[in-house]
């Protein structure tokens, strides 16, 4: 009888178990699905206005009924519901981190594409430029830029997109350096291809999903800059919410009224940790190189 080789048998049973979620993954990705939905249907999901104030009602527990609305999560120091404004202020926060985040990508991404098929003086010169960034805190950048242009909400925006866009530069940079160097560009462009059907066709989709990958690493920390300019005063302004106005309009009351800034600071770290776990299996999953298969 001759003999069998099983030693690489179990190759495709560990390529197959790295590809399934994991249970917590699993949760990671139902609650951002949640979070999704309750943005998109704040509107439905909300029992009361989230700028309705009834002084009566100021600073109720939890779980409490008063002027006949059972308040869920409690009411804050103006009386207004809890929940009516949490789910608003996930409208809010996702909404600028989302647009944040897909600014930075798209401008980063630009950045590197002319990098690396330009080369010379323009690749050093952004390089320069990414090296320059990435010396800089985002946090204080934005604080700087905000005490000089005050504040609105394209800025804000703006400011909160300039956290990572260094990251699409370099990593774009080097992926379409590497692709560029392919036997299948070679041809491409040996047949005649124009530079714009090369990138668009040929060289972007093919390094799409690394930076689909870097994105979904990147927005835990657009969520958390834009928490922190919030939490401090220089981002969502009153009469609207946010979860980082909402933590730093309830610090103030931690020891008599925990509900305000504990239920806030809650979602935001449960967002943010579902998307970095999310983003860590999206990684081992498209990067060949991983081995935590």
């Amino acid at each position: 009888m001759a003999a069998v080789d099983l030693s690489a048998a179990p190759a495709p049973a560990t390529r197959a178990s790295g590809n399934r979620m994991s249970p917590v993954v699993k949760l990671s990705a139902g609650f951002l699905l949640a979070v999704v939905l309750v943005a998109l249907l704040a509107d439905w999901l909300a029992p009361l206005p989230y700028t309705a104030q009834n002084l009566a009602a100021r600073l109720k527990p939890p779980l409490t009924e008063a002027g006949g609305t059972t308040h869920w999560l409690g009411t804050d120091q103006l009386g207004r519901d809890i929940l009516s404004r949490m789910i608003f202020a996930v409208r809010t926060s996702i909404l600028i981190a989302v647009m944040g985040t897909l600014i930075g990508a798209v401008f980063g991404t630009l950045l590197g594409f002319i990098a690396a098929r330009l080369r010379g003086f323009v690749d050093q010169a952004i390089m320069m430029l990414v090296d320059a960034q990435a010396a800089i805190p985002a946090l204080f950048l934005a604080l700087t830029m905000l005490a000089f242009f005050g504040n609105n909400i394209v800025l804000f925006i703006i400011l909160v997109s300039i956290d990572g866009w260094d990251r699409y530069t370099r990593l774009a940079r080097g992926l379409v350096v590497s692709e560029q160097e392919s036997d299948y560009i070679n041809a491409v462009e040996a047949l005649g291809a124009s530079p714009s059907r090369v990138v668009l066709r040929h060289l972007l989709p093919n390094i799409a999903a690394a930076l689909v990958v870097q994105a979904t690493l990147n927005f835990p920390g657009t969520i958390l800059l834009e928490t922190s300019l919030s939490f401090l005063g220089l981002g969502v302004q009153p009469p609207g919410t946010s979860l980082g106005l909402m933590l730093g309009e309830g610090r103030r009351y931690l020891l008599n009224a925990w509900w305000i800034a504990v239920f806030p600071g809650l979602t935001i770290f449960l967002t943010t940790l579902s998307m970095s776990l999310f983003g860590d299996w999206l990684r081992d999953r498209f990067d060949p190189t991983s081995e935590r298969h």
